[in-house]
């Protein structure tokens, strides 16, 4: 019978949650999910300059928001200090590692001489079979682990197939350095030996550490973890994701006013396809969800595409999940919580009554509060320069015999106000839009915005009234 699945993900604290780290997060989420199985979080915090306070934070804020959540509490590898030097140390009485002296000139010595021959440096194993009673005196040792030099060192690899390595070229790695702390090829073989983690999903720049870490994992005569070593995402150039691309964080795409669902379809889709479909809920990505159908190409981030499907799905949303999807927005953007403090109870009830128009036109959150702006605008209305163009004398005249016109309706509601203004239309001989046009510019201050009839409902007669009653002449 095989072992449970147990999958990890294993950020370095030392800046914001990638979008890269997100759909490595969301792939070992969903194989976890997909075969009944657990996903832990280890925090790879042995980079004491580097690794943050802040930075856990934000890895755990960005991973709640995708809606990515673990087993258990998260590991500290630095924590586990102790436990990893233990390994090195057992593997040194073991004899499958051993004891290294070379200086630091030394080892310069070996890289350059590597580097005029024109190959990859590597150390020459000078140490390896010395007798440590022969140290020079003054050098603290490092523990290297004895490699071995002959045949080959093989990954049979989920997404990227079978890898081969000659052991010829790789050298003698570093377990334990002079000063005691373990090195990170060491830390992550201890780590996931003890975890019991049975399967690595992760981005394939660590293949080639994947070959010395399964060296670790003979020498300690453990198994062998399954691995799936994925496609790096590219910007849209076709170069690899970096800072001039656009926003690289978790959380800028939550300020952009992107849906978590969005964002979990538009990552799984990143080199992991199942036939054409495109729209999955988390139930289908789970249902669907497995190695095999990971491409080995990068895949490349399209804005455009991520904007389509964020829209799509800020439509198919319930009116209520957009409001709490904007409430928990409105903290992290510019602006955001004096517009909080803004949405008491009726103005809340009008912004809900506005969402169905306002979802229509919106591909984000940022462009739906966009659109919601004339709701909380103070009279009198400021006007873009579309909609001042709009309000010509002549049309300021016609929103005079239109306000007239609203101003008798008993029932105020978008029906009735339609029907009105039609009426208006055809008495007086206009189209409709030279009616409505003018009115959605004295409503909103806009040229554009959620249909007029919803927008004179949404404000209520009091409101609207006013601001028509602002710009209209009679």
């Amino acid at each position: 019978m095989s072992s449970p699945v147990v999958t990890r993900f294993a950020p370095s604290p030392t800046g914001f949650l990638h979008i890269g780290g997100g759909r490595t997060a969301l792939f070992n989420w969903l194989y976890a999910k997909a075969k009944g199985g657990r996903m832990l979080l280890r925090i790879e915090d042995t980079d004491r300059e580097r690794s943050t306070q802040a930075a856990i934070g934000a890895i755990i804020d960005g991973l709640s928001w995708l809606g990515l959540d673990w087993d258990g509490d998260p590991i500290f590898q630095f924590a586990r200090a102790a436990r990893h030097r233990e390994v090195a140390e057992a593997m040194l009485a073991s004899g499958r590692a051993y004891y290294c002296y070379a200086t630091p000139q030394e080892l310069e010595e070996m890289r350059e001489t590597a580097r005029r021959e024109g190959r990859p440096p590597r150390y020459d194993g000078r140490w390896r079979d010395r007798d440590p009673a022969s140290a020079p005196p003054g050098i603290k040792p490092v523990i290297r682990l004895r490699a071995p030099q002959d045949g080959e060192t093989v990954i049979d690899d989920e997404v990227q197939g079978r890898v081969t390595w000659a052991n010829k070229d790789l050298d003698d790695l570093v377990l334990l350095r002079s000063d005691g702390n373990p090195t990170y090829m060491l830390a992550v073989v201890v780590d996931d030996h003890d975890m019991g983690i049975t399967h690595i999903i992760r981005g394939d720049d660590h293949l080639t550490n994947a070959a010395r870490q399964k060296q670790i994992y003979e020498a300690m005569g453990w198994d062998v973890p399954h691995m799936a070593h994925i496609p790096l995402i590219h910007g849209p150039d076709g170069a690899k994701l970096s800072k001039r691309h656009g926003a690289l964080g978790v959380d800028a795409y939550r300020a952009m006013g992107y849906l978590p669902a969005a964002m979990r379809n538009y990552l799984v889709r990143l080199s992991w396809s199942h036939g054409d479909q495109e729209i999955f809920s988390t139930e289908d990505m789970i249902a669907a969800f497995d190695t095999g159908a990971i491409g080995r190409s990068p895949a490349r981030f399209d804005f455009k595409k991520l904007e389509n499907l964020n829209g799509h799905y800020m439509r198919a949303s319930p009116d209520a999940e957009l409001m709490d999807a904007i409430d928990k927005l409105l903290p992290h953007i510019p602006g955001g919580p004096e517009l909080a403090a803004k949405l008491d109870p009726p103005m809340r009830r009008k912004l809900t009554a506005a969402l169905p128009g306002l979802k229509e036109r919106a591909k984000t959150l940022i462009e739906l509060l966009d659109g919601a702006g004339f709701l909380f605008a103070a009279r009198p209305l400021p006007l873009d320069d579309k909609a001042r163009s709009l309000l010509t004398d002549e049309a300021r005249a016609t929103l005079g015999l239109a306000t007239t016109r609203l101003e008798t309706l008993a029932d105020w509601s978008a029906e009735a106000a339609e029907a009105a203004i039609r009426a208006l239309a055809d008495e007086t001989g206009l189209k409709l839009g030279q009616v409505a046009q003018p009115l959605r510019a004295a409503l909103t201050g806009r040229a554009t915005s959620p249909p007029v009839f919803d927008v004179l409902a949404v404000l209520g007669r009091e409101e609207s009234l006013a601001r028509l009653k602002d710009q209209a002449t009679s």
